[in-house]
Parts: C-alpha cells; sequence; structure tokens
C-alpha cells in the first residue's frame, strides 16, 4: 500500500511550528508496512487542499491528513473532502454530546462553530478522539482510504495509534509488514560510511539498507517483510552482521538512541563517573549529558574554562602552555590534555573530558576554523588526544567537537 500525508495549516508554510506529525506518522507507517512515498504541506484553503487531495488520490492508495478539524473558519480539512467526494457532513452525536458536557461542566456556554468538531462524512467511521474535541475520519472511496486526524500531536498521535492504526491494517490483508533494525555509528560521516558499504548498498534487495545523517552522528536500517518476527530475524540477521563485521569499531548502539544516552547507559551500569573541561564548546557536552534521565549517576559537573585566565585559575594550565611566541597555545594537544587531567585530579571521577578549540566564525592563535583538540583522562593514568579539523559553521563545530569527545570516551569504555 502507497500513501500519502498531507499536513494542513498555514502555520506550516510559515514556519511558526514543525511539522513533527509527518515524521511521526511516517514512522508509524513503516511499522504497519504501509510505504510513504510523497508528504504534502498545504494551507487553509479549500481549493487548494482539494487540489492536494486529488493529486494524492492518483498516486496512492491512503491518504493521511492532519490538521484543520478545529471549530474555526479555517478549518477546512473535513469541507473539503465533503465537496472532492460528494459526501454530505453529519454529527457524530457521542461527540457532540461530550463537547457539550465539557462546556457545561465548567460554565462556559458552548458557540455553535464547536460544534464544526462534531462533523464527520456520511459514509465514514468515527476515530475518537480521546484527548480533544474533534472526532476524525476514517473512509474508503473507489478504493482510496482517507484518514483525517487533528493537529495538535497530543491529540494525534493517540488518536493515530489507537484508532486509525487498526483501522488501517485491516485494509491490509495479505500485506506483510515491515519490520527493522537500526545500527547507529559514531566516529565516522555519511560518505565514509556509505563507501566502506557500497557494495552492499548497490546489491540490495531484499533486506534494503538505508543510511540516515543527523548533525553528528549516522545510522543504517535494515528493512525487510516478513510474516512474522522470528522469519524477519532470519533475514536481517545476516545482514546485520556482515556491517559489524565491517565497522564494528564505529557502532554505539542497535537501537535509535543518542551517543550520550549510550554512554550514561553504560557507565551508569558499570558504576563509572564523568567529569569534563569545555574551552569551545561552552558547556554544550554537559548540556547533551544532562539531558538523558539518570545522569546524575554518572556525571559529576564540568568546569567552562573559556578564556586562558580560567584554564590557568581553575585548572592549572601553565601560561607559559597557553601564551606566548614559542607557547603552544589554548588550541593545542598539551592544553587539552592537561585539561582532563588535572581535573582528573580535582574530582573524584574515573574518566575526565576535555575539549579545545576555534569554534568560529574567525581563527584563534592564528589556527583555523575547525581546528578542535579532545582528550580523556583515566584514573588508571592513561591520557588519549584526538586533532580535529572539523566543518560547518559554529554552532555545528561545537556539536561535531562534544561528540568527538564522546567517542574517544566511548571507545575506551568499549575496549
Amino acid at each position: 500500500m502507497k500513501a500519502e500525508i498531507i499536513a494542513v495549516g498555514t502555520e506550516l508554510l510559515l514556519g511558526q511550528i514543525v511539522n513533527t506529525n509527518a515524521q511521526f506518522i511516517a514512522r508509524a507507517c513503516a511499522d504497519l508496512g504501509v510505504s510513504v512515498y510523497f508528504q504534502t504541506v498545504v494551507g487553509d484553503n479549500t481549493a487548494r487542499l482539494k487540489e492536494a487531495l486529488t493529486l494524492a488520490k492518483s498516486r496512492a492508495d491512503l491518504i493521511i491528513c492532519t490538521g484543520g478539524l478545529g471549530p474555526t473558519q479555517d478549518d477546512l480539512t473535513k469541507d473539503a473532502l465533503s465537496e472532492l467526494l460528494g459526501q454530505q457532513l453529519i454529527v457524530h452525536q457521542p461527540s457532540l454530546d461530550y463537547i457539550e458536557t465539557f462546556f457545561r461542566s465548567r460554565g462556559v456556554p458552548m458557540v455553535e462553530s464547536n460544534v464544526r468538531q462534531a462533523l464527520m462524512l456520511e459514509h465514514s467511521d468515527p476515530l475518537k478522539n480521546d484527548n480533544g474535541m474533534a472526532v476524525g475520519v476514517a473512509l474508503t472511496q473507489e478504493k482510496t482510504h482517507y484518514i483525517l486526524l487533528p493537529g495538535p500531536p497530543k491529540e494525534m498521535k493517540p488518536m493515530f495509534e489507537h484508532y486509525a492504526a487498526p483501522w488501517i491494517a485491516s485494509k491490509l490483508e495479505g500485506v506483510a509488514p515491515l519490520f527493522s533494525r537500526m545500527l547507529k555509528f559514531a566516529g565516522i560521516g555519511e560518505s565514509a560510511l556509505e563507501h566502506e558499504l557500497l557494495d552492499l548498498i548497490k546489491a540490495q534487495t531484499d533486506p534494503t539498507i538505508a543510511p540516515y545523517a543527523k548533525e553528528g552522528e549516522v545510522a543504517i536500517r535494515i528493512t525487510t517483510r516478513a510474516a512474522s518476527q522470528a522469519e524477519a530475524d532470519r533475514k536481517l540477521e545476516p545482514m546485520e552482521q556482515e556491517i559489524r563485521r565491517r565497522l564494528s569499531q564505529h557502532i554505539y548502539a542497535s537501537d535509535d538512541v543518542t551517543l550520550e544516552y549510550e554512554i550514561v547507559r553504560s557507565m551508569r551500569g558499570r558504576g563509572l563517573t564523568l567529569a569534563a573541561a569545555e574551552s569551545c564548546t561552552g558547556g554544550r557536552l554537559s548540556d547533551m549529558l544532562t539531558a538523558i534521565p539518570g545522569s546524575s549517576a554518572v556525571f559529576e559537573g564540568s568546569i567552562v574554562c573559556y578564556t586562558n585566565a580560567w584554564k590557568h585559575k581553575l585548572l592549572g594550565v601553565p601560561m607559559s602552555v597557553l601564551e606566548g611566541p614559542e607557547a603552544p597555545g589554548a588550541v593545542s594537544d598539551e592544553t587539552a590534555r592537561l585539561l582532563a587531567e588535572n581535573l582528573l585530579k580535582q574530582s573524584t571521577a574515573d574518566f575526565a573530558l576535555s575539549i579545545t578549540g576555534v569554534a568560529g566564525p574567525d581563527e584563534s592563535e592564528g589556527k583555523p576554523v575547525g581546528l578542535v583538540y579532545v582528550a580523556v583522562a583515566t584514573k588508571n593514568g592513561t591520557t588519549v588526544s584526538k586533532k580535529l579539523q572539523l566543518a560547518g559553521n559554529r554552532e555545528s563545530i561545537k556539536l561535531r567537537a562534544a561528540k568527538s569527545a564522546l567517542y574517544q570516551l566511548w571507545q575506551l569504555l568499549r575496549n
């Protein structure tokens, strides 16, 4: 089954909100075995919405719309589909009863426009809204399936999971569901990863291999259709093992989790702790770690030593290393090592990370933008450091530097 997602709302076109609904629905469709071929965003305009629906009908078996089910005059999704299919809008009485009870219980008069949220197409199945007022719609006409969902994610997601997904599944007799495995990589870029797997990607049939890249991390999804999990495992396992054989030094997880999540999970399970000294990243590494629930058991804290004065005063880096014509400078292997080693001496942590570099937009100490040094010091007396030449703008370099430091730590934990 081929699907198209249509997100309705002028605010999406203006960039006032991010279209997270399409991402959620696309993933959910993949789990059901439905292939999403197109995603469309259209404003609150009946004519343009009908055009989008007509085009979707020409190329998809399943059309899923989000947004435009509210009580105001610019909530036009049901109206547009009603006109397109020639079906009347009728009141779904249980939804109207709920809406009237809601307003009555709060002592607030219900305005007539709220009735719009209880409307549905006459030959459709209602999709209950457990978290709002607008009833959803599911119907089939001329072999095309339509789903209308509310726009707010807190309403849309439960409606899809509890009511729309089972309805879609009932239309999928004989279609094997999709099964996937996710491998997450660190310390390697998307192009380098693809180069290592290019022969597998070119020869893929079943299972398929798809690379995904975000800022600072790369993933591979291996996917197959199968009648059962056991059958899927038999098809997916050989491909996963071949990828692991080639790139095991970069695979940090087999779930869709971040590198910082995996480090916190691993260190917490082993009773290990961590501290950090950050210069050019300005606390970015610390923010990434503390965003993980349970990180307080692992992360002792950090020092953002942005200036040379603080590197010297708080972490004892000699000024003769930081400044002077013969000095290595703040952006150097020597400074990165001293930051990590001196922090480790001051803390009770098992590991200390340090990052120092040039985030841009201008060079520093005569050194180019993107030059970064990271170091990891351990309680057993080992310090490892890495010189990096990172590309991108200031924010990208800060993020990639933090991810690179975590990768160096992960390598030590792994070994």
